[in-house]
């Protein structure tokens, strides 16, 4: 289980909501320095920057959320990640943000919806205490075929970080954090090839390899906010049919 703290800095700028609590806002308000350059990566963004994998024209797709939260740990800034069980049906064994599916009561998916789900599903999976989370923003909209999910990053700030730990090991093996000087260490990145033909960027951290749709996603974070070190893009790692 990771580390529990407190930031006593939090004092008189916007708390985080219970999922179930009114509407769910977002607050640039009180962020820290370092998040300045993801903020503006997010409103700046647009969607074929992100991936060229969109949500169909048709409509079609399952609406769903993760959260894309930074903390700040001993070695500065982090992201939350979790280890996907190895029994699930869909992307088994993987790293990813914590997220899933828009339930009904999540209300609209173009509006609130994403927010809420995103923060109901972390505390579902990890055991986070959303209050203690402050939404900033949502990256546009992007699309993963292999499950035909519709997803929407929502982007969070850790303000008052609780213990987080695998809730149900059924669904979620373990959750860890991952310091940001990691994903941008050029020895921790490395191209997946997967015998599909698909290639993408992969970071090896915390004994796993993050890849696929998560590691889209922190690839072109750390790109857009001018985070991104260089590193070797010919240094692979294969893939077997079964990731």
């Amino acid at each position: 289980m990771a580390r529990a703290t407190r930031d006593e800095a939090g004092h008189g700028t916007p708390r985080g909501h219970r999922p179930e609590e009114g509407p769910v806002l977002l607050s640039t308000e009180g962020l820290p320095g370092w998040l300045d350059p993801v903020v503006h990566a997010m409103r700046t963004v647009r969607p074929r920057q992100l991936s060229r994998f969109l949500p169909p024209e048709d409509g079609a797709g399952r609406q769903s959320a993760v959260l894309v939260l930074f903390g700040e740990g001993p070695r500065g800034p982090e992201l939350l990640l979790m280890e996907r069980a190895g029994t699930l049906r869909s992307h088994a064994g993987q790293p990813s943000f914590p997220g899933g599916a828009l339930d009904p009561e999540d209300g609209d998916p173009t509006g609130s919806g994403p927010l809420r789900a995103a923060l109901r599903e972390a505390e579902e999976e990890t055991g986070l205490d959303p209050t203690g989370v402050q939404l900033f923003g949502v990256l546009p909209r992007l699309y993963i075929p292999v499950s035909e999910f519709v997803v929407t990053p929502v982007l969070g700030w850790w303000r008052e970080p609780s213990p987080v730990g695998a809730v149900d090991p059924a669904e979620t093996a373990r959750v860890f954090t991952v310091p940001v000087a990691d994903l941008t260490d050029p020895e921790h990145r490395v191209t997946v090839v997967h015998p599909s033909g698909y290639q993408g960027p992969a970071f090896l951290v915390e004994s796993a390899l993050v890849w696929g749709f998560t590691a889209g996603v922190i690839d072109r974070i750390l790109h857009y906010a001018h985070w991104e070190r260089p590193w070797d893009r010919t240094r692979q790692v294969p893939l077997d049919w079964r990731a």
